[in-house]
């Protein structure tokens, strides 16, 4: 495969310049989602990389990568792979290989990567483990208890008040949360947690109901070291008005006028560098990117939950705000060096509106075709991070359409000096694209609005 130079070779003195310093890097993002998209554009944006590769990818990232057909889950094949092809570094972006010891495996093949241990990545994989940690040190969080028996939590439930917050242990794709408002809604919650298993044998986190506006802090940690991202506000609710059942996200913007400079102080302080501190001390220092997923109640800022990876949709809003080069950022927390560069941020708000498909988060129907992209984005400030889409042949095509492939299928995102304009650009993008089975929020931002 032939090297990228990102310089030209014009003036060059060799006996100066090394060959290494004007090859790109090449780079394996893991994943297939909008958050994967969103890492690829912003390497493909690096002057430091050469070759991109996504495993496994999708239709949207095979325009700025060379898809590999492993499983993010096939972590064997995934260092061999690496091994084979010369990866620099390579950037995980889905919980589930992270907890399953993805960085652990590359770690031990002497092979460089960005993201936690699976002893670190617990901070996601279990709601039990992130809860005890911040009751230990000190983080300020809703008061909870966690319960592996039905009846027991039934009892615990009905003995409290509405609207409670039940929340499964472990991984589950971003649904594994629910705020039943009376007994009954609870019951059915509870059962499908902790006698029907759906997201698997677990135990359930039972919280006190927070109120206030949701905010995400998402941050580079290496150790004890710290460096904060850009702010930005996911939307949970399937539905306008925030109604509706809790999804793995409907749509971001970034950044918020509502977080004001103490806030995020307070928050560096009191929350994400405490949980770095207190994981260290724990015996499992995180390194990759810490994810709070934080709330500005009456009462102060309080936790919500902790990811152990970039958030998505917020990565889809955040990145492409970022102007300093992520692969100098993913490296200097992958080699647990002093070189994390500055970060910059344009001065502009982005905001995006996730298209999934009718149904979502519940069941759905797979392989409508999608139109009007290209029509989509003619605008400059408009980009389309594609979720969950392949490429499939149709009978009487000469060519492979775009067809849904996901619950959440698309992103469309827009940039421009203020939210309005960014909201006004990002939906008339929205309304570009054709698919007969695909539904949005409108109302992504109302809390500025």
């Amino acid at each position: 495969m032939a090297l990228v130079y990102h310089k030209p070779l014009t003036g060059i003195d060799p006996d100066t310049v090394s060959l290494e310093s004007l090859v790109g890097r090449r780079v394996l993002v893991v994943g297939s989602g909008g958050r994967e998209h969103a890492i690829v554009d912003a390497l493909s944006r690096s002057g430091s990389v050469g070759k991109i590769y996504c495993a496994p990818g999708n239709a949207g990232i095979a325009a700025q990568a060379e898809c590999v057909p492993i499983r993010e889950t096939d972590i064997q094949a995934l260092v061999t792979f690496a091994s084979q092809n010369s990866i620099d570094l390579t950037v995980v972006g889905p919980e589930v290989p992270l907890s399953m010891g993805i960085a652990d495996a590359f770690t031990a093949a002497g092979l460089r990567i960005f993201g936690p241990s699976a002893a670190a990545a617990r901070i996601e994989s279990s709601k039990d483990f992130a809860k005890r940690l911040m009751a230990k040190y000190d983080v300020p969080t809703a008061a909870y208890r966690t319960f592996d028996s039905y009846d027991e939590a039934l009892e615990y439930v009905r003995a409290g008040k509405f609207p409670v917050v039940l929340k499964y242990d472990g991984l589950a794709a971003g649904k594994g949360v629910v705020i039943p408002e009376n007994l009954q809604e609870a019951e059915e919650a509870l059962r499908d947690m902790l006698l029907d298993d759906r997201f698997g044998k677990g135990k359930v986190v039972i919280e006190e109901f927070l109120t206030g506006p949701e905010f995400s802090f998402m941050c580079f940690v290496d150790g004890l070291k710290v460096y904060p991202l850009a702010l930005s506000q996911d939307h949970k609710r399937a539905f306008d008005g925030d109604k509706g059942p809790n999804t793995g996200g409907m749509g971001a913007y970034s950044p918020l006028p509502f977080i004001s400079r103490e806030d995020e102080d307070y928050a560096m302080e009191h929350i994400m560098k405490k949980v770095a501190a207190g994981m260290v001390s724990e015996g499992c220092p995180f390194k990759g990117v810490l994810y709070g997923g934080l709330m500005k109640t009456p009462d102060g800022i309080k936790v919500i939950e902790f990811n152990c990876r970039f958030g998505d949709p917020e990565t889809e809003v955040v990145l492409p705000r970022l102007e300093t080069d992520i692969y100098l950022m993913f490296s200097a927390v992958a080699d647990s060096d002093s070189s994390m560069p500055p970060v910059r941020w344009a001065d502009n708000v982005v905001l995006g509106f996730v298209m999934a498909s009718k149904g979502y988060p519940g069941s759905y129907e797979k392989g409508f075709e999608i139109s009007g992209l290209e029509d989509a984005m003619s605008d400059p400030a408009v980009r389309i991070y594609q979720m969950g889409t392949k490429l499939a042949e149709v009978e009487g095509r000469e060519s492979p359409v775009l067809v849904t492939s996901g619950g959440r299928v698309l992103m469309v995102v827009a940039a421009a000096p203020t939210a309005l304009e960014a909201r006004d650009k990002a939906l008339t993008a929205v309304g570009k694209i054709r698919c007969a089975n695909l539904f949005n929020r409108t109302d992504i931002g109302h809390w500025i609005f």
